[in-house]
């Protein structure tokens, strides 16, 4: 069992790796076309705007494609994390409006939340879980896990939002459509929470 992370210049990477390998995972930091078709696992991080993270990703030669193949079509695992869940989505509006992945439908936008509640989004909140997913199994509601965004996922099917949390609105903070999978937190630093969603994920 070999985890792809997924490098295309978006930050963060060694402490994601790092998380992945304290779970028992083998582990490689790649932008080789090669290494992702090869692994059992995909897995994209993301730090900073949508259309950086776009852009990056794009510039890897063959990886869209690649990503296209395993994910899409062999049906690999794959979890995008950060700006990478919002990736998934079909367009972001971060600074102009930039397509996504477009694996799930809808929109990434600005939050908004009530009252005097500070931008962005930094910080540990409470988990909501709204779906029974393999993903999610020993995770309850209640468990926190750490954010730090301005941005986040409109879904357009409620179905396909798995847990939540609320700051001043209702966030999406884990989705998931079959094998595609993403968290607006981040495992790596959401300590026992973020380690058995790891693990879970290997599970898959």
């Amino acid at each position: 069992m070999t985890v792809a992370i997924i490098d295309y210049g978006s930050g963060n990477l060694r402490s994601v790796a790092k998380a992945f390998e304290r779970v028992g995972s083998k582990v490689r930091v790649t932008g080789s076309v090669t290494v992702v078709a090869n692994a059992s696992h995909i897995v994209l991080p993301g730090v900073g705007a949508f259309a950086d993270c776009m852009q990056g990703l794009q510039s890897l030669p063959g990886m869209l494609d690649a990503l296209q193949q395993e994910v899409l079509q062999k049906k690999k695992p794959f979890l995008g994390i950060c700006v990478g869940m919002q990736m998934l989505f079909e367009r972001g509006h971060e600074h102009g409006v930039h397509n996504g992945l477009g694996w799930l439908e809808g929109e990434v936008v600005a939050l908004a939340p009530k009252g005097s509640l500070k931008i962005p989004h930094m910080g540990w909140n409470d988990l909501i879980i709204k779906a029974n997913h393999p993903l999610l199994k020993d995770i309850k509601t209640g468990n926190h896990a750490y954010f730090v965004h301005s941005y986040h996922a409109a879904c357009k099917h409620k179905a396909d939002v798995l847990a939540e949390v609320e700051y001043g609105q209702t966030i999406a903070a884990v989705v998931g459509r079959g094998n595609i999978m993403g968290t607006q937190f981040h495992p790596e630093k959401s300590q026992q929470t973020g380690l058995a969603l790891l693990k879970n994920f290997l599970s898959l």
